[in-house]
């Protein structure tokens, strides 16, 4: 039996409390969505620039990923939400920058609205534990 471990960072915006940022079981991390939030302010970054919002949106799940043990590196997939399909190209840019090696699966849905008003853009990664260096 595997044992769920919740995963909590000062680095990345905090969770609700219906939620954690993320969830580990095993060797598998599950980082719950993240919003273009700076984390030690609250405040949106890049208003109107999905390119913006997509790099602090990867800059939160890193360090969730982080806070696990994991990194950018260890994604297996990714699902993305946009308010807009629109913003495809600006945050493929982006993603083609984040994941340069073996691309993971990857959803993309366009959605009515996102938590914060002005967000464009919301991604959510399952990644594997980086290897211990024993």
């Amino acid at each position: 039996m595997h044992v769920t471990t919740a995963i909590a960072t000062t680095h990345a915006p905090s969770a609700a409390h219906l939620y954690n940022q993320g969830i580990q079981i095993g060797d598998l991390v599950f980082c719950s969505g993240q919003l273009p939030l700076i984390a030690e302010s609250g405040v949106l970054v890049g208003p109107n620039d999905p390119g913006a919002q997509t790099r602090q949106v990867f800059a939160n799940v890193a360090a969730v990923l982080a806070a696990a043990g994991s990194s950018l590196e260890h994604v297996v997939k990714a699902t993305i939400f946009l308010t807009s399909m629109e913003d495809v190209a600006a945050v493929n840019a982006v993603y083609a920058e984040t994941f340069t090696g073996t691309k993971p699966a990857r959803s993309c849905i366009a959605v009515r609205a996102l938590p914060h008003p002005d967000a464009l853009v919301e991604i959510e990664v399952v990644a594997t534990r980086a290897p211990s260096s024993e």
